[in-house]
């Protein structure tokens, strides 16, 4: 069993869904990466989900792609986020980790000398955000000989036909868009979140993830009515950018603070959802 189907299987005995940050490997630097990692999951997260930063992160909102300039900026690689990942697991066995990118970086290091790598820094599962299910068979293949989960996306427009092919490939769990357009835009439509995330349950054994237009707790609280998971991101690093730009003086632990304690309240709201 992979540390995914565990930890939502633990999840769902307890009645609980699972939170998930997203944050971008090294932003606001390489070597805070690691603390603000554990401090996530010391604020209440269950999953990890660490951003590769890419050139043309062509999904992402505003905030998230100035956290891939800054990260890259910063000299950051997909070696160098392996590398936090495997600094991460000295002091963290149990949380799930997905790596979210894109596949350039990806084909340019090897399918296979990839995921090997991801195996051995205890990678659990990858979202590639530009490669579609028909075009993913030499990576998956890849993955799973070393155990690692292939996540995908569904949007609000993904038809019903594309959808069964798209659980087809998936493992670990699906990633439901919540809202048209990049991350952090648009406000969340629970009623029409709750309908698609129907459609995909009826296809589907896997649990169903919720991100892009979560805010807060209010709207993780009624995500999580409806998922089995929710997705955070855009949200905590504009909280930390602000922090930062407030106060030029601030230690990085500090602006970490933010968005741990932004965490922290959505936690309280997942947690208040009714199961």
């Amino acid at each position: 069993m992979s540390r995914l189907t565990g930890v939502f299987a633990k999840l769902k005995a307890q009645r609980k869904k699972a939170l998930i940050p997203y944050v971008v490997a090294g932003d606001p630097s390489p070597s805070g990466t690691v603390e603000l990692l554990h401090q996530l999951v010391a604020a209440g997260a269950d999953v990890l989900e660490v951003g590769v930063p890419f050139s043309d992160p062509m999904s992402e909102g505003l905030v998230i792609q100035l956290g891939h300039e800054r990260a890259l900026a910063n000299g950051m690689t997909l070696r160098g986020v392996l590398d936090i990942i495997t600094d991460f697991r000295r002091d963290n066995t149990h949380t799930p980790v997905v790596m979210m990118g894109y596949a350039n970086p990806i084909e340019r290091f090897g399918y296979d000398s990839f995921a090997e790598a991801s195996s051995v820094a205890g990678v659990d599962g990858l979202i590639t955000v530009d490669l579609p299910p028909e075009e993913v068979g030499r990576l998956d293949h890849a993955l799973i000989q070393v155990g690692i989960d292939n996540i995908f996306l569904i949007s609000p427009t993904t038809e019903n036909e594309r959808i069964e092919t798209i659980v087809a490939r998936a493992r670990g769990f699906i990633y439901y868009v919540a809202v048209k357009g990049v991350t952090g835009s648009g406000q969340i439509d629970v009623n029409e979140v709750a309908q698609r995330v129907g459609v995909i349950r009826g296809m589907t054994d896997l649990p169903v993830a919720v991100g892009f237009g979560i805010k807060d707790a209010d709207s993780a609280s009624h995500v999580a009515q409806v998922a089995d998971a929710v997705v955070v991101g855009s949200a905590l690093i504009d909280e930390m950018v602000r922090k930062s730009r407030a106060d030029a003086s601030l230690e990085e632990i500090q602006i970490h603070e933010a968005a741990v304690q932004l965490l922290k309240r959505i936690r309280s709201g997942v947690d208040s959802s009714p199961s």
